[in-house]
């Protein structure tokens, strides 16, 4: 059975930091593509940062610069370090494993703040 279970969300004031994490078991992970997205209230999932299987990563335009996606390949980990938070960065951030099937986590609140 696979589960991504993500940690690490809560309430930042804007500007700060924080990382997310995302703890996947059941699958293989170096073998999966590994993605953040993100949905705020009232909008639609959207995309945040991809990385690939051999490390390569791609952004959103909204996020580039300031997120940064990594993954340990030991830990079966992906990571979401965020920086200079804003407001607009409030969203549940879910976390999605894909090779020929996709999977999600459940999810975890961010709320951007003062």
């Amino acid at each position: 059975q696979v589960q991504l279970v993500e940690s690490g969300g809560g309430l930042v004031q804007p500007g700060g930091s924080l990382r997310l994490s995302c703890a996947a078991s059941g699958l293989t992970f170096s073998t999966y593509a590994m993605s953040w997205y993100r949905q705020a209230p009232g909008k639609e999932r959207e995309l945040v940062a991809v990385i690939s299987t051999g490390g390569s990563t791609t952004y959103a335009a909204s996020v580039k610069g300031r997120f940064t996606i990594s993954r340990d390949n030991a830990k079966n980990t992906v990571y979401l370090q965020m920086n200079s938070l804003s407001p607009e960065d409030t969203a549940v951030y879910y976390c999605k494993a894909r090779l020929l099937r996709q999977y999600w986590g459940q999810g975890t609140q961010v709320t951007v703040s003062s």
